[in-house]
């Protein structure tokens, strides 16, 4: 074997069963192709499907109370039925193989819409064996995006040291702080995980907006779509994005239609429609720019060209991938310049949450430390390696405490599209 890491390309295809194709680089092994009947897979997903939060207190109570997620046992049955469907015999044994050898592959997934919200780092190879526990999981990026004429790439190394333009928790006008685009991350202290984040950020003169004080970088109202234009085109090397996320439907065809809850007021031009005084920022938006809707108009890159890496910490911000023709907010960064997106696969409850629903600790924050780790990942040199040792660590705190606040709902609910080659 090479001295280089053994890489697995893994892409799947809807035709009513799913059909599942591997090949190895740098000598991982051999290929092959399975097969998933399609009365397997809807089981398969309409099971998992049950386990997710859904906005709302009934959903949100259900998963941290009594969904399969919210328990040891319960959970690692369902991993081992989801790896049991899932993950071909062939693949598994190659990986086995690879693992005893003391070998950590790269896997890279292109899951197919009908299972992309499904959690690859979680199947179970073998009992008390998870994914991430012997390979470096991510997913693919379409290639139709990664290779479109008019998509300029942005290099990590070119950008590292210029700002992180975060944009945390913003006020969303005509929305109150308990409402439904209301405040994601509640009321920030200064001994807050992110608070310390984004001091440490501020002093060294690394973050958009500048702040003196931390607590000033959350819930502002000046965080629009022409602030973020202007901080993306002064050069940035990371968006780092907390807040709301709208998916479009996945029946509806229209994955351009996902939007991203800004500070901007209804009568600011854009695609999406007005929600009381506000209007989202579209992913369409972020593609077409202002064509069609100015008599200069310029191209969404234009107007905001991505950085690197971006990090968009939201429910199901990562919802694109659960259409045939991926046009949501992934594919607008990584068409806008983003050579790496880290997004949400489902709803993420949120540190109230957990305490009201899960019983958890008012001293435990698992979605504020969870933007913590993916920051810090973004950082690192191979951010999908430090981010899968990060859910490793997570999954080792789950297997030992049992605590809701270390269950995979927030660790396991992100997943990384990785656009390099």
């Amino acid at each position: 074997m090479t001295g280089a890491q053994p890489t697995a390309r893994v892409r799947m295809a809807d035709a009513g069963d799913l059909f599942i194709s591997w090949r190895w680089e740098n000598d991982g092994g051999a290929p092959g192709i399975g097969v998933v009947p399609e009365e397997q897979v809807v089981a398969a997903v309409r099971r998992f499907a049950t386990a997710l939060p859904t906005t709302g207190e009934a959903g949100l109570e259900s998963a941290l109370s009594t969904g399969e997620l919210a328990t040891v046992a319960a959970e690692e049955e369902l991993a081992g039925f989801l790896s049991a469907t899932f993950l071909p015999h062939q693949l598994a044994v190659r990986l086995y193989e690879l693992h005893v050898a003391g070998v950590r592959p790269r896997i890279r997934i292109q899951p197919s819409p009908r299972v992309a919200q499904l959690p690859w780092e979680l199947i179970a190879p073998d009992s008390g064996v998870r994914l991430v526990d012997i390979a470096e999981v991510s997913l693919l990026a379409p290639p139709g995006i990664v290779h479109a004429p008019a998509r300029v790439g942005r290099s990590w190394a070119d950008s590292r040291e210029l700002p992180v333009v975060a944009v945390l928790d913003p006020r969303v006008p005509g929305f109150r702080a308990d409402s439904a685009l209301g405040s994601v991350l509640g009321r920030m202290t200064e001994d807050a995980p992110l608070a310390a984040l984004v001091a440490a950020y501020a002093g060294r003169d690394r973050l958009a907006p500048k702040v003196s004080d931390p607590l000033a970088a959350f819930r502002r109202t000046d965080v629009d779509r022409e602030w973020l234009g202007e901080a993306l085109r002064a050069g940035a090397s990371r968006l780092l994005y907390i807040g709301h996320v709208t998916a479009a439907a996945p029946d509806s065809g229209q994955s351009e239609s996902a939007t991203m809850h800004l500070a901007c007021t209804a009568d600011t031009v854009g695609f999406a429609p007005a929600q009381r005084d506000h209007r989202p920022l579209s992913a369409r938006d972020l593609l077409l720019g202002t064509y069609t809707l100015a008599d200069q108009p310029r191209t969404g890159p234009q107007l905001w060209p991505i950085p690197s890496r971006v990090a968009l910490i939201a429910c199901e911000s990562g919802g694109d991938l659960r259409f045939g023709e991926a046009l949501g907010l992934v594919a607008a960064m990584l068409t806008g310049g983003a050579e790496l997106v880290t997004a949400g696969r489902w709803a993420l409850p949120t540190d109230l949450a957990f305490q009201r629903f899960g019983g958890a600790t008012p001293d435990r924050r698992p979605l504020q430390d969870a933007v913590c780790a993916i920051d810090a990942a973004h950082e690192c040199p191979d951010p999908v390696a430090a981010l899968n040792e990060w859910q490793r660590s997570r999954l080792a705190a789950w297997r030992a405490t049992g605590a809701i606040e270390d269950s995979p709902l927030i660790w396991a609910a992100f997943a990384t599209v990785d656009a390099r080659e």
